[in-house]
């Protein structure tokens, strides 16, 4: 077999043959997997090359046994010997005939479950069928057992509909015959229809004062030797011609009936039902904050393009500077931006804890309060250039010294600066005095002037605060200064008129890194977002686990089950479609 590939067995040339032995020892490795299906594996179809077995079904009385006697030709004697008014045949009993095996089934409708059971377990053993049913025409119990067998147990190429005790009284055969066709629905051009009277046949072939001429045509008129004629036609193909589609199909049937087992109640049935509302509870927990945190990352997004905006819609065309104002404006924005975000996330955070704790008590662990540590973007030291000002110049040895004090990132340089005496402070010093050379780097610390003299420069012990206020602006400020580092850099820059571009580049070239910036906070946001919801979500799972172990058990179990049976069942599909073609 190919890959479990039925068709390519089949093309190969392996045969439909060997087709049902290898999936059947597949599901047999499947079925054993499990303890609850384990014991489906004996009734998987083997390998097994025995005479055809055709079955005769039918309710309690319709002639089974006298038509075996029929079609076997017995004596007077035998026929007695086989033959019983009564429900005599508990299980299925063989009778060699023509090479192949009539199988006398016990008759079903009779009242008696074991019987019904036990002619249902020989039809899945059966080849091919002989559907017995009489001129008294089938009900509807028995119809839909007729229906049953022909459809969804595939004999419907497989079966002859045998219409017995045709020759009594009052019987009108045309009547009887397009009325079984009525009952048989869709598939009565598919299955042959044969009147019989066995009994007939038996009292011809028996009764010494019958006449030959009599007897001839008692014979004629009891339809057996049309009925041997159809039933050598279905087996005319051979056992090789005909199981292989009969054992595909009963090996539909004992997947059907490893599925049926995985079907749940009880305690079972609880734990799952446990295990999956739990499941749902966190599932809706966690999509509620992923929700706000998509949106809201997506609006942190939008304010810091729309700070880029205005800062570069700021830009003066007569000097290339961002006013002061404008950039206080930005630096304010960024920040709410960041404040209301932080709100938003921790408020979705802490409504999915609430729901949790209503539905399981306090034994759901509380989230730990969210910190938005966004990363500012990297500062890259570049060699320096010809051509560069003094004041990117100062710009540059500030942040190398950082660099050196173990700063590597803008915001990691002002986080870390703890007092102006030290070597982290010395940065920030450092730091302090490149921003003292931009009104707008001065303002931005320093909105109100209250450490500076107003007129561009610190006041003798502004430096100092400054260096404190740069030390303890850990949040929100940190993350906007972060953002604002290159239009600082360029409104720097810009006092040397002759190093600047156009005016309108300039703009482009800031709307485009707050475009970058926007897109990489966002990522930041999402990212960070997730993983602190990641790790509370694991927690809950974990405190929760005594409600969701056996359930969860089971379902992982029943999933992986159901998904190898559901693969054979589709590969047994296929072997049946290929030996019906």
């Amino acid at each position: 077999m190919t890959d479990g590939n039925p068709v390519g067995a089949f093309e190969s040339g392996d045969g439909l043959n060997a087709l049902v032995p290898a999936l059947s020892a597949r599901a047999e490795r499947v079925l054993n997997a499990q303890p609850r299906t384990r014991g489906l594996t004996a009734s998987l179809p083997r390998a097994d090359t025995s005479p055809l077995r055709i079955a005769l079904l039918g309710p309690y009385s319709a002639g089974k046994s006298m038509l075996i006697a029929a079609l076997r030709r017995l004596p007077q004697a035998a026929v007695a010997e086989l033959v019983d008014a009564a429900p005599k045949t508990h299980e299925p009993t063989p009778h060699p005939w023509n090479g192949v095996t009539l199988v006398d089934l016990p008759g079903t409708l009779s009242g008696n479950d074991e019987h019904s059971d036990a002619a249902r377990r020989g039809v899945r053993g059966a080849d091919a069928l002989m559907i017995v049913t009489t001129s008294e025409l089938p009900g509807e119990a028995e119809t839909r057992a007729i229906l049953q067998v022909l459809d969804a147990d595939g004999f419907a190429d497989r079966s002859v509909v045998v219409v017995n005790k045709m020759n009594a009284e009052n019987s009108d055969r045309d009547v009887i015959l397009d009325e079984i066709r009525k009952r048989l629905g869709p598939f009565s051009d598919r299955v042959p229809i044969v009147p019989t009277d066995a009994r007939d046949y038996v009292t011809a072939t028996n009764d010494p004062d019958l006449t030959a001429a009599e007897r001839d045509l008692f014979v004629a008129e009891s339809g057996i030797d049309a009925l041997t004629s159809e039933l050598r036609r279905i087996t005319a193909p051979g056992v090789s011609g005909v199981r292989p589609k009969a054992q595909g199909f009963e090996l539909l049937r004992v997947l059907a009936d490893a599925e049926q087992r995985w079907v749940l109640d009880g305690e079972e049935l609880d734990a799952v039902g446990t295990a999956k509302k739990v499941e749902d509870s966190i599932f809706r927990a966690r999509e509620g904050v992923l929700s706000t945190l998509e949106r809201e990352s997506e609006v942190v997004a939008f304010k810091i393009r729309k700070a880029g905006g205005r800062a570069a819609a700021g830009v003066s065309e007569k000097d290339g500077v961002v006013p002061v104002n404008v950039a206080h404006t930005v630096r304010g924005e960024l920040e709410g931006a960041s404040t209301q975000f932080d709100a938003r996330f921790s408020s979705a955070v802490r409504t999915a804890f609430e729901a949790l704790v209503a539905e399981y008590g306090t034994g759901v662990p509380e989230p730990e309060a969210w910190v938005n540590d966004l990363d500012s973007p990297e500062t890259t030291i570049d060699a320096s250039p010809d051509d560069e000002s003094p004041l990117a110049r100062a710009a540059r040895e500030a942040a190398e010294k950082a660099l050196k004090a173990g700063a590597g990132k803008l915001h990691t340089l002002i986080g870390k600066v703890t007092d102006s005496g030290s070597e982290q402070g010395s940065a920030a010093s450092e730091f302090v005095t490149w921003l003292n050379k931009s009104r707008v780097g001065q303002k931005v610390l320093d909105p109100r002037g209250k450490i500076t003299n107003g007129v561009g420069k610190f006041k003798p012990w502004g430096k100092g605060k400054a260096a404190d206020k740069v030390a303890s602006t850990a949040g929100k400020v940190q993350w906007a200064l972060a953002v604002m580092g290159p239009t600082m850099d360029l409104m720097s820059v810009a006092q040397d008129q002759g190093k600047w571009k156009k005016i309108d580049k300039r703009r482009k070239m800031i709307r485009d890194h707050y475009d970058d910036e926007a897109r990489r906070q966002q990522t930041g946001l999402t990212n960070a977002g997730k993983q602190h919801l990641s790790k509370w979500i694991a927690e809950v799972e974990q405190s929760l686990s005594g409600l969701t172990k056996q359930g969860a058990e089971i379902s992982a179990a029943r999933e992986t089950a159901l998904e190898g049976i559901k693969s054979l069942r589709e590969e047994a599909e296929e072997l049946v479609r290929l030996a019906a073609d």
